[in-house]
């Protein structure tokens, strides 16, 4: 979802790459107690598979109970410009948490997890591109190389946050630094960052500009489909349904998915290896996290944060994620992160191949010299 700043080819490597000890432990949930996985990443995937089927109705019922909620607060928002501006623009700050789940409805979509039929769940995502203002091809495919190699090191630069390792931080110019410390400073990356990928960015099939006719008309398609929307608002409405509704519903949606993006895979003891050492379901077990929110939240985010079981079976419907960790309770504590440990992620930043964890730049530089 979040390519903004791509780095543009491959990047140097420093040091030997070291197997990192705890990779094959897990906490087991009823005892608190460090104990092996009984199995490989690629077997999880074997007993995963049977949850990969979704109910039509469930279905049906989750895009409906997240659609009419939606349109309903958007028609109060409206309705409340009439009576106060603040209370109109705090509804749609509010109704950005459930474009969020809109936008989660899609992403299911693009993995054919929502619906059986492909054509089916591919139509309802391009409609949900146009309400979260993402070309619904471009991101499928950009997504699926987010998937295809996440976590690898000699492939980064499509679909992810851009990181570092501790040594190629050190060997960028005064100016490459600076521009790396701008790049990961939370204003940009949950600020101004969103806006440019969901607002600029998405408007052109950046990173497929030449691969085909089809990225070309997902982008432009989704292009003219919100132009269209947009008329119809400002014709009957004006300018402040536009500026007072659409926008903080739009903007506060794109901070929330890329802060949701960002913990999943940003955190301390994450998953990093170059391609010789990278494999596709390891990566996908130990470096995605299980981000734990109240149960508000995660019905809002349709339980993305069970992110690590995604990643190992992209096909389960998200209604299904929480049936996983209810079947397997030793993943519901593999790659825990609360909510409150979430917030100190965000100074972590720069991968440290020996050590094999996210550092901060204080920590790199009382470590390493950096």
């Amino acid at each position: 979802m979040y390519d903004l700043f791509n780095s543009g080819g491959r990047l140097s490597t420093w040091g030997n790459n070291k197997n990192r000890a705890d990779k094959n432990m897990i906490h087991n949930s009823n005892d608190n107690t460090a104990s092996p996985v009984t199995q490989d990443a690629r077997e999880w995937v074997q007993q995963l598979a049977k949850y990969r089927d979704p109910n039509h109705w469930r279905s049906a019922f989750e895009l409906v109970a997240s659609l009419i909620p939606f349109v309903a607060l958007w028609a109060i928002a409206w309705w409340l410009l009439s009576v106060s501006y603040v209370l109109a623009f705090g509804v749609a700050v509010l109704n950005g948490a459930f474009l969020v789940r809109l936008f989660a409805i899609q992403h299911d979509c693009g993995h054919s997890a929502f619906f059986r039929n492909r054509h089916v769940s591919d139509w309802i995502g391009r409609a949900l591109g146009v309400l979260t203002l993402t070309p619904y091809d471009v991101w499928r495919r950009t997504h699926s190389v987010h998937h295809a190699s996440h976590g690898n090191l000699d492939k980064r630069g499509m679909g992810d946050v851009m990181t570092l390792t501790v040594e190629e931080f050190r060997q960028k110019s005064f100016w490459g630094k600076i521009r790396y410390r701008l790049y990961r400073n939370p204003i940009v990356l949950f600020g101004l960052g969103p806006s440019y990928l969901f607002i600029l960015q998405n408007r052109l099939p950046i990173g497929l500009m030449k691969s085909g006719w089809k990225y070309w008309t997902s982008a432009m398609g989704t292009n003219v489909a919100i132009a269209l929307a947009l008329g119809i608002i400002i014709y009957f409405g004006g300018l402040m349904p536009f500026l007072l509704i659409y926008l903080p519903t739009s903007l506060v949606a794109a901070s929330i998915g890329v802060w949701l993006f960002y913990v999943q895979h940003q955190f301390e003891e994450t998953n990093w290896d170059h391609d010789q050492d990278w494999q596709l379901h390891d990566a996908a077990l130990h470096g995605s996290s299980h981000y734990v929110m109240p149960s508000v939240l995660q019905w809002l985010t349709a339980n993305i944060g069970v992110h690590h079981v995604h990643h190992l079976y992209s096909r389960i419907p998200f209604y299904r994620l929480t049936e996983v960790l209810r079947d397997h309770p030793v993943l519901q504590e593999s790659q825990r992160l609360t909510m409150l440990e979430s917030f100190q992620c965000v100074k972590l930043v720069l991968w440290c191949e020996r050590d094999r964890r996210l550092l901060s730049y204080a920590q790199a530089r009382a470590q390493y010299g950096v």
